[in-house]
């Protein structure tokens, strides 16, 4: 588990994805959210915006690109979009401006770096369950439900773990002693989470037990940043948080979005493929981000929840999928479970495809990318 590494997108936009509105046959259907308040903040921007356009008379109509950036859930959130004969550039922007309260808005929700929902879970470990809102139950169920799937690989109580490695922004190249890892391991477990629907609550089953949404909520806010801006009428987009992207339509002329994916031991802003990608999402999980190498050994943020080290049968794995929720969360599960069992993981799920580099720098490409994805290089090695 992990939090995400970010791959910034350049002006050629060497990324894409997007989210469905219809569940896909096999596919884990994407939480979704209650009607929004009347209060709500994305609402409201785009209320601001409704004044009509002008009158641009028999002049034909010329779709424009448009850029948007911001800052939430600790990363970057980029966007950009082609206007449209009803929606201009100064809607367009107004419509990124929505797009970024909603992510906002589900990481007052989920965050654990503040009194949240998850926050007040975690503090009543072990003692009594915690009544939360439909979309944070809903945001903990999906995990549970691919950590059943993933033979507990995606654990969202990896977070029991917080503190002892340290590779954010207290980076310390200095790994934990294996006995403080080996006695928080008694703690993590998917199954130290009882969910009751009825009572729309969720309880950690012991006092140490953690969760941290970090591997699943960046994907969620994606899906329901893009639906901000398709209720803006936006058909040709890209939303960007950190390494969750999503697409949606393709660019006036045609063409795909592109996106690129990073040579794991290359410069920053090196790739060794590309992939044209609409209507779908784009996640990558990489061990090159945050990360140091002590003894000739790399330790990364991407922990397996089974051991409580970084995990070692993979360089980075790339996810293509319906949503970037689903992206967000197998991406994880795929780099743990390593090269042959995460493809069949993949190739399990309808829509899924990946892309894997092995630790032995071995390029693993699933079925249903096979033809579309185009290898620009091989990756570089290293350690």
């Amino acid at each position: 588990m992990r939090q995400r590494s970010a791959w910034i997108l350049g002006v050629v936009v060497l990324v894409g994805a997007a989210c469905r509105d219809q569940p896909v046959a096999g596919v884990p259907p994407m939480p979704s959210a209650p009607p929004l308040p009347s209060d709500d903040p994305a609402q409201a921007v785009l209320a601001s915006a409704e004044e009509p356009l002008p009158d641009a008379g028999a002049r034909a109509f010329v779709a424009e690109r448009v850029h948007g950036q911001g800052t939430a859930m600790g990363t970057h959130v980029a966007f950009a979009a082609y206007t449209t004969p009803s929606v201009d550039a100064r809607k367009t922007r107004a419509a990124f401006d929505a797009a970024l309260e909603e992510i906002k808005r589900i990481e007052a929700l989920m965050t654990t770096w503040r009194d949240s929902e998850v926050s007040r879970i975690n503090a009543a470990a072990g003692k009594t369950p915690v009544k939360v809102g439909a979309e944070t139950f809903e945001v903990i169920r999906e995990a549970v439900r691919t950590s059943e799937l993933s033979e507990g690989t995606f654990d969202i109580t990896f977070h029991t773990l917080h503190g002892l490695w340290k590779f954010d922004e207290d980076l310390d190249p200095h790994p934990p002693a294996d006995k403080d890892v080996k006695a928080r391991l008694a703690f993590v477990g998917y199954r130290n989470i009882q969910l009751d629907a009825a009572a729309q609550t969720v309880m950690l089953t012991k006092e140490k037990t953690q969760i941290g949404l970090g591997g699943i909520a960046k994907g969620y806010a994606v899906d329901m940043a893009a639906k901000v801006l398709e209720r803006a009428g936006l058909t040709s987009f890209f939303v960007q948080a950190g390494g969750d992207l999503l697409a949606r339509g393709r660019k006036p002329d045609g063409t795909e979005w592109q996106a690129g994916i990073r040579d794991p031991r290359g410069p920053e802003g090196k790739y060794f493929a590309k992939l044209p990608v609409t209507d779908h999402a784009f996640s990558t999980a990489g061990d090159y981000e945050r990360a140091y190498v002590v003894g000739g050994k790399r330790y990364h943020h991407i922990i397996d929840p089974r051991t409580g080290q970084p995990a070692t049968a993979c360089r980075s794995v790339t996810v293509w999928a319906p949503t970037a929720l689903l992206a967000d969360e197998i991406d994880d599960a795929v780099f743990i479970l390593g090269p042959e069992k995460g493809m069949k993981l993949v190739e399990s799920l309808d829509g899924v495809g990946a892309v894997i580099v092995d630790a032995k720098n071995n390029v693993g490409i699933s079925e249903r990318l096979r033809g579309k994805l185009e290898l620009v290089g091989a990756p570089s090695d290293g350690i």
